[in-house]
């Protein structure tokens, strides 16, 4: 299994034509756009990449784009992928074996597929024994507590075995909560398993803390910023305060239309696309909207003066 970067991991969008297909050069440019802007990392096939509305098809070959880009690239990007979205447990079985058929470096389990119903750890440990078994063993696993359909948050116990099979590397943390974050890396110190921050406002607290980066939506944004901070959290520490402190307040603008609002934000720093998406309609992204994301991005520039 390949070890995965620490670093940032920006949460990949996925760009449309206005005919409702998938945009490949725009991945591919998105990709590059990761790349230049510093990310050690990209997770594609996720929430933000609307895979719910994804194809499998889709989705492998979105997967497989962002791999070859990354490879052509010459640089050490880790990619890692998850499309894990079906019910039955055939079906994610074809999922994540499609998937690590790809390249990625990782595919990432969704928490709340393994026990639908919020059951209990017995049954989600059980569901994920057997969704183990039937998966290649060099490929290495990582988790999601994605919040659609509902949050299936990690216990320490789920932690616990997740250790102990050795297979797991990733985990997206979305708890949001300053004492289980640092009772999760706690548990986590010294073991293979590496927890990245899907929450902007609890980042630096994490990096300080043992974390191994961030993976979120502002990724699509600003990555440089994560990247930076990820980096230099710890040899710039008043530098990275101020830029935890643009970070924290602009992550509140989540609650617009994105990803519309990214693909707009993308498309003003030189990544053209559609503003299309199957999850939202492009009427959602206002004028107001739009003025509040272009002053973020003259917020953007003027943290970046900051940490040259």
């Amino acid at each position: 299994m390949k070890d995965i970067n620490r670093g940032a991991f920006p949460t990949m969008i996925t760009p449309y034509h206005d005919d409702n297909t998938v945009d490949y050069d725009a991945v591919r440019k998105i990709t590059e756009w990761y790349i230049k802007e510093g990310c050690t990392g990209i997770f594609a096939v996720c929430q933000s990449s609307e895979m719910i509305y994804l194809s499998l098809e889709e989705k492998v070959r979105i997967a497989k784009t962002v791999v070859e880009t990354v490879k052509a690239s010459g640089k050490n990007v880790s990619v890692v992928a998850s499309g894990h979205t079906s019910d039955d447990m055939n079906a994610q079985i074809e999922e994540m074996t499609a998937m690590a058929q790809t390249g990625v470096d990782a595919i990432v389990w969704v928490s709340n597929r393994l026990d639908l119903h919020n059951d209990g750890d017995d049954v989600w440990i059980k569901n994920a024994q057997y969704l183990l078994s039937k998966l290649p063993e060099d490929i290495a696993i990582g988790i999601y507590e994605c919040p659609f359909p509902y949050k299936r948050l990690l216990t320490p116990k789920i932690l616990d075995w997740c250790i102990s099979t050795g297979r797991f590397t990733f985990i997206k943390d979305t708890c949001c909560d300053p004492d289980m974050l640092l009772a999760r890396l706690e548990q986590l110190n010294g073991t293979g398993v590496k927890l990245y921050n899907a929450n902007s406002q609890t980042l630096l607290y994490t990096l300080q803390n043992g974390g191994a980066g961030f993976s979120g939506i502002m990724g699509n944004f600003h990555p440089d910023l994560y990247a930076w901070l990820c980096e230099n959290y710890d040899k710039e520490p008043e530098k990275a305060q101020q830029v935890q402190n643009f970070i924290g307040l602009a992550a509140f603008t989540e609650s617009l239309a994105y990803p519309l609002t990214a693909k707009y934000h993308m498309n003003t720093v030189g990544v053209p696309m559609s503003l299309w998406s199957r999850s939202r309609d492009h009427k959602q992204f206002t004028k107001y909207q739009r003025m509040i994301v272009d002053d973020m991005i003259k917020a953007e520039n003027d943290i970046r003066a900051i940490i040259k």
